[in-house]
């Protein structure tokens, strides 16, 4: 399989990490731990900064993170030079609650890459691979020029 992303060879995990240092994905404790040709894999924990009262994850921070995790993996597939990829629109489902002291894995693949939009959709699980939630999220592609 030939891969969706703008020069995957020289894409390093770390970069990512590192670019998102003093963001939100920072403060939600996210960090990319996988690339393949056609996803983005990351992690967040389920603590004090991603719970809500009853001390399971909070759905906002699922939304949160499924617009971290699409939004980056839609600025890997062209030249950042050139374009840039922005968000439109965020939907989200919740389907089973996950405690704190867990962890929640995302995974985002595209369901449309085009000129000027992409669509990507966001499944999130728990560490037994239970789907926990799935998004979607659109967005709009613009030159910098």
């Amino acid at each position: 399989m030939k891969s969706i992303f703008y020069d995957l060879a020289n894409i390093k995990l770390e970069w990512l990490n590192d670019y998102c240092k003093n963001t939100m994905v920072e403060y939600l404790g996210i960090e990319f731990i996988e690339l393949g040709d056609d996803f983005l894999k990351a992690r967040m924990p389920v603590n004090e900064r991603t719970v809500q009262p009853l001390r399971m994850l909070n759905g906002g921070a699922s939304l949160a993170m499924s617009e971290c995790v699409g939004s980056m993996a839609a600025n890997l597939v062209f030249d950042r030079s050139k374009y840039v990829a922005l968000g439109l629109d965020l939907n989200g489902n919740h389907l089973r609650p996950v405690m704190e002291g867990n962890w929640v894995y995302a995974i985002t693949r595209p369901l449309h890459i085009g000129n000027s939009t992409q669509v990507w959709e966001i499944k999130i699980e728990a560490e037994d691979g239970k789907l926990v939630h799935i998004s979607r999220l659109t967005m709009a592609v613009k030159s910098r020029e």
